[in-house]
């Protein structure tokens, strides 16, 4: 079976044979030159043709294959068959570069995706099956067991837990489940094991719904016009009736040919996309996916950027924000935390492993309280680490004065765990997630851009809310959201100006849906938060904002630059036909001349 060529290799086979057919018309007499030239030229338009078609089935009035079908015709209507030739090669090279830099878009995406569960562990008869997740039916039991991510939503029947919601529902801390408790799909099981009864599977469970919240959004996304579609609508409308008008009244056909090959759009219509797609491929070399040039241009435009709070301003990863130490001694609470923790998965176990980052393993007899703490007896001592209910079963009083410093914790949206020695409390532990190091300063910079407005959502409360938006300096936070509620304030903004919208977990998806440009921090990023975005930054660093905001409004200034350059150009080429000094033929090699300016303007791009 024969292999059909892809684009790509279409499109350098094409350039390849313009290239040697340009160079050879240097040696080769006429008629074999003209011959080969006839047919370059011929085989170089037929795409560029075949691509304007499209656009005007589509009523893409303003596409760039449309502006460059216009020259390609008109020098192929004069017999500038070289001119014609190298404006398909300077078309096909565009091309290559495009299929370059989308080939090398989706493989990175690609290499992001985290795929939600695709199996389940069911009870069937006296048996654990593992079943494909499509195949579980509501009222079926599943176990799901530690660092597995929860594959339906259910009633949990057994066992306790700790469940890692972020990316579901953006908030930082873990969620306690025990018997009674709902859990949901693609949530992670950070400690413990659960036995579930299955109340939603399919198209019904929570992800779903959001994947579901995600396509309305996107559906209901503001379409921006580029400045090449603005530009080509005009251009189109003007060269038409402008030369039907020249023509109706000069009666010159030669007259009408030179001023429209003058003024051909086609070194535009290579520059521009040529100006995008350089700053599209100086971005990846920055870790920076954008998936297309129109996002990269309505980036540039952006005056409002909305922020998700975990995993995008903070880190998404807990930290010992302080120690309750009611006889003074911190290091001895801290010391004693991390023998327990050091025999736990929980992500408190490693925010206390970090703060003691020299602890070693001894043998011991280690009972684990799913979604409460635990209880590890090392030598002669007993420790215990875990939450107030763990101790209310243990039978160990907590004293006054430490339970009043973890309310005061509690109350600023800190994680606190108690630490008991043979029965005696010694203090507390608070957790929280930790803003990155360089939020408030990123936030500044975007401001010196001309940001004139930063928003933090949540899905925490309003208290740890407004402390990390006075910790960032952004303007507002709004607490305690829903999916469907970032997609409402979203809308709210939008129609101020054109917003983007940075997150990275399945609770984002929708809104960066919504937004002018989605942008995705890809270190953390869910499979559907990747998708909906436009911008993809893979290695998780914020800097990539303003760096990117500073990359989109630079290409966007050159590509302004490329419409400048054209249009003195035309102005110089037109004032030459009017004096007679040039006829279609002297035009076509005009335009051939100056299409070198906008793409040397266009490399200018890094």
């Amino acid at each position: 079976m024969r292999a059909e060529l892809t684009p790509y290799q279409r499109d350098a086979l094409i350039a390849a044979l313009l290239s040697i057919v340009l160079i050879a018309s240097f040696f080769i007499a006429a008629p074999l030159r003209d011959a080969l030239l006839v047919g370059a030229a011929l085989l170089g338009t037929a795409p560029v043709v075949y691509q304007a078609v499209r656009s005007v089935r589509a009523r893409e009035w303003g596409s760039m294959e449309l502006l460059a079908s216009v020259a390609l015709l008109f020098s192929l209507a004069t017999s500038a068959w070289a001119s014609a030739v190298f404006i398909a090669l300077m078309l096909a090279a565009a091309r290559i570069l495009a299929d370059l830099t989308r080939s090398q878009v989706e493989s990175s995406i690609r290499s992001l995706l985290k795929l939600k569960p695709q199996t389940a562990l069911i009870e069937r008869g006296e048996s654990l099956v593992t079943v494909p997740v499509d195949a579980v039916q509501v009222g079926e039991i599943v176990h799901v067991r530690i660092s597995e991510r929860v594959p339906v939503d259910g009633t949990v029947l057994r066992g306790e837990a700790a469940i890692d919601e972020s990316t579901l529902t953006g908030e930082s801390l873990p969620v306690d489940v025990r018997e009674g408790s709902q859990v949901y799909s693609s949530t992670l099981v950070a400690s413990g094991s659960l036995v579930l009864r299955a109340t939603r599977v399919g198209k019904d469970t929570t992800l779903e719904r959001v994947i579901a919240l995600v396509e309305a959004s996107r559906a209901q996304k503001p379409v921006a016009e580029t400045m090449g579609e603005r530009f080509g609508r005009i251009y189109l409308l003007v060269i038409f009736f402008g030369s039907a008008v020249l023509l109706g009244i000069t009666h010159d056909t030669a007259l009408v040919l030179a001023v429209v090959l003058v003024v051909c759009a086609d070194d535009v219509a290579v520059a521009v996309p040529i100006t995008y797609l350089r700053a599209i491929r100086a971005a990846a070399r920055r870790g920076i996916i954008v998936k297309s040039a129109r996002h990269l241009e309505r980036f540039g435009s952006i005056t409002t950027i909305v922020f998700d709070k975990t995993g995008t301003l903070t880190t998404g990863i807990l930290r010992i924000a302080s120690v309750v130490a009611p006889h003074g001694d911190r290091e001895r609470v801290l010391r004693e935390a991390a023998r327990a923790a050091v025999h736990s998965r929980h992500p408190l176990s490693r925010a206390i492993l970090d703060a003691v980052p020299d602890t070693s393993v001894s043998p011991a007899d280690v009972k684990e309280f799913g979604g409460r703490g635990i209880v590890v007896t090392d030598g002669a001592d007993t420790i215990a680490l875990g939450k107030e209910a763990l101790f209310i079963e243990l039978g160990i009083e907590i004293p006054e004065n430490v339970r009043s410093a973890a309310v005061r914790e509690a109350g600023l949206g800190r994680s606190v765990s108690f630490v008991s020695v043979t029965g005696a409390i010694i203090g507390a532990l608070a957790a929280e997630d930790r803003v990155k190091d360089n939020a408030s300063a990123v936030i500044e910079e975007l401001r010196a851009l001309g940001i004139v407005r930063t928003v933090l959502l949540t899905g925490d409360n309003e208290r740890v809310g407004e402390t990390v938006r006075a910790t960032t300096g952004i303007d507002r936070a709004y607490a305690n959201l829903l999916p469907e509620d970032k997609v409402r304030i979203i809308s709210e903004l939008e129609a101020e100006g054109p917003v983007a919208m940075v997150g990275d977990g399945i609770n984002d998806a929708a809104a960066l849906a919504r937004s002018s440009v989605g942008i995705a921090m890809g270190g953390l990023g869910a499979e559907g938060t990747i998708e909906s975005a436009e911008l993809v930054v893979m290695r998780d660093n914020l800097d990539a904002i303003p760096y990117t905001l500073r990359l989109a409004r630079s290409a966007n200034r050159i590509a302004r630059q490329d419409f400048y350059i054209w249009g003195a150009t035309n102005a110089f080429g037109l004032a030459l036909v009017a004096i007679g000094y040039i006829g279609p033929q002297g035009a076509a090699l005009y335009n051939f001349l100056t299409d070198f300016l906008p793409l040397g303007n266009a490399l200018r791009v890094r």
